[in-house]
């Protein structure tokens, strides 16, 4: 049998504020009536969903421990096609409300990236294709 991952989830402090912020920020529909604990995107290519934090020790039948400010351990990424995009996505995000993180740069890897943050500190590149 062959692994697949299915399934991207965040275990959030504050499941309505994440909610609106990758609904309305990141722009990914959900259909959510508001009540948790567990909210799931609507999103091709891989579930993408939350679980509050809250709950966790129950499910997990002992305490997790959580990064504190800025999140270092994974990073989601959105590629937006052309390398000027980058710069457009960047810029929206940020007036809607994302934290940046560092501004649209070329990387030497041949592709333009950016990096931004949402609410719990969780971080979101946004990066182009590569190019030639």
């Amino acid at each position: 049998m062959k692994v697949k991952f299915d399934l991207v989830g965040l275990f959030v402090k504050d499941l309505k504020k994440m909610v609106d912020f990758y609904k309305n920020v990141i722009g990914i529909d959900i259909d959510w009536c508001g009540n948790g604990p567990y909210a799931e995107f609507r999103h091709e290519g891989i579930r993408f969903a939350m679980f509050e934090r809250q709950k966790l020790p129950e499910l997990l039948g002992q305490k997790p421990s959580y990064p504190e400010g800025l999140n270092g351990t994974f990073e989601l990424a959105i590629n937006v096609g052309k390398p000027e995009n980058v710069d457009i996505i960047f810029k929206k995000m940020v007036d809607l409300g994302a934290k940046p993180v560092y501004e649209p740069r070329n990387e030497p890897w041949k592709m333009r990236s950016s990096m931004i943050a949402d609410p719990e500190g969780n971080l979101i590149e946004i990066g182009s294709a590569f190019w030639e």
